[in-house]
């Protein structure tokens, strides 16, 4: 067995951390054989990119994943509708080529979420593309004091109207079309749920915007008060949204944990501090990168091309096992 001493890091700045896995003839059995290295690389530094491995179909990143994890988990509370993929995996949210998609942790508005997630690349893009990360607990310390401290106070707020135009409809995103499943998993997880004359969906709930590694104990900003927030939208659709639904009415947002509106400068100032910390590495063809979804962010850059990209989430996590700031619940 690998030791960790002897997984020849990368590191450069600007850039995730990189492991050369020199084309193994069998990645399935290289995963297996470097399991612990490559975990304990992940929780050292927060991701790993590892190169060379030679991943070409879902069969294979599906029994890498299964050597890599504990337990592969489904998504519930989707924003977006992904593609089932063999083997537990998940195609990348659909999200237009043109358009980035900016940082957040990946189902970080729910009580139980991947710990760890698995972004293997089949076919990279002509240009960008990019899985980009950022470091948790190095975004928090950039972020201003005072603002910190109204979010560790407050948590945030996710407010979500279900439709069946934008996103995910409400029996995708929870699995079922009975209104009663519905109504005992909100009941049973912190969520208001609202029931609209024309059959869709509004749900609130609060969430710790702050939270400590279940590990390792350091503080993280944990949550996509930015990404869901309807300021994050490009200004043509947020227009167009707000002139169908209404105000009240967006597909999603988010706001203070107290209900105030967060306004377009904090999201701005978010995303700048994201921008200032974010590492980049351009996919290539056969790429895995694993990322530590408590302590790391990350982000879709825009591209041009074909992109396929496969996902794995993995290894729940209680957000009470994360020292959460207010409790969860609707308000």
């Amino acid at each position: 067995m690998t030791s960790p001493s002897l997984l020849d890091v990368e590191l450069r700045p600007g850039s995730p951390p990189v492991l050369h896995a020199g084309s193994p003839g069998d990645p399935t059995a290289w995963a297996a054989e470097h399991r612990g290295p490559l975990r304990a690389a992940v929780l050292e530094h927060g991701s790993l990119l590892v190169r060379g491995l030679g991943l070409a179909d879902a069969d294979t990143v599906a029994a890498v994943a299964g050597r890599l994890t504990d337990r592969l988990v489904a998504e519930r509370e989707a924003f977006a509708p992904r593609q089932p993929q063999p083997g537990g995996l998940y195609s990348a949210t659909p999200w237009p080529a043109n358009q980035p998609m900016c940082m957040h942790h990946e189902l970080s508005y729910a009580l139980e979420f991947p710990g760890l997630l698995l972004f293997a690349c089949l076919t990279a893009p002509d240009t960008g593309g990019a899985t980009a990360v950022a470091d948790a607990p190095t975004v928090l310390e950039a972020l201003p004091a005072d603002l910190v401290a109204r979010f560790g106070r407050e948590g945030w707020l996710l407010l979500r109207s279900y439709n069946d135009e934008i996103g995910a409809p409400w029996p995708e995103a929870f699995g079922t079309g009975d209104r009663g499943e519905v109504e005992a998993y909100c009941r049973a997880n912190g969520i208001e749920a609202e029931w609209q004359p024309d059959g869709g969906l509004r749900t609130r709930q609060r969430r710790s915007a702050v939270v400590r590694h279940p590990v390792t104990g350091r503080r993280c900003w944990f949550n996509q008060v930015a990404f869901l927030n309807e300021w994050t939208l490009a200004e043509e659709v947020r227009e167009y949204l707000v002139e169908v639904y209404g105000p009240e009415g967006l597909p999603f947002t988010t706001a203070f944990g107290d209900g105030s509106p967060i306004g377009e400068d904090v999201v701005a100032l978010l995303n700048a501090v994201y921008e200032q910390h974010t590492a980049r590495e351009p996919w290539q063809d056969g790429d895995l990168l694993l990322v530590d979804n408590v302590r790391t962010a990350h982000s879709r850059e825009a591209y041009t091309g074909p992109r396929e990209v496969l996902v794995a989430l993995a290894d729940p996590v209680h957000l009470a096992d994360c020292s959460p700031t207010v409790p969860a619940g609707a308000r």
